[in-house]
């Protein structure tokens, strides 16, 4: 069963992505999916926060992924791999170039969280996380949480 949330605020993506930073474990596939300036680099912003990263989190569209370690003085604890398949959709086949990536090498020890990855990384984890973001007229944002197996539905009551 989903979860739907309004934020009224970018402010309010990220402070949501803090939330759900500090809820994620190793292991945990996040995925991302939005029109452009949705919001999804935001949410990860906040994710990073939440985990206490190293590193500022930006669009990882040209370099496709970034690896933030976690950041010990700051109480991090896990890495966050933060990948953008957006330019790997037009490719003949998207789930050979995410393959190529080898995300899964570093999915036990982090966080991976991919922006544009719907249809291609599900398979990268057991379970995962669906985030739909919509940005509306007035600057607000939908955010539709869908838990792909595992215990996401549990999780999720947390961030209600």
């Amino acid at each position: 069963m989903s979860t739907t949330l309004r934020l009224p605020a970018i402010e309010d993506t990220h402070a949501f992505g803090r939330r759900l930073g500090r809820l994620l474990r190793a292991g945990d596939l996040v995925v991302l999916t939005g029109p452009l300036g949705a919001g999804k680099t935001a949410l990860v912003q906040g994710i990073g926060a939440g985990l206490a990263v190293q590193g500022d989190i930006t669009s990882p569209t040209f370099v496709i992924a970034r690896v933030h370690k976690p950041d010990p003085a700051r109480g991090g604890r896990l890495a966050l791999v933060h990948a953008d398949a957006y330019r790997l959709g037009a490719a003949a086949d998207p789930r050979a170039e995410i393959d190529d990536l080898d995300l899964d090498a570093s999915m036990d020890d982090a966080v991976t969280v991919v922006e544009w990855g719907e249809g291609m990384v599900e398979q990268l984890a057991d379970a995962h996380l669906q985030v739909h973001i919509d940005r509306r007229d007035d600057d607000s944002r939908l955010v539709e949480l869908v838990p792909g197996g595992g215990d996401w539905a549990e999780r999720l009551t947390a961030l209600r």
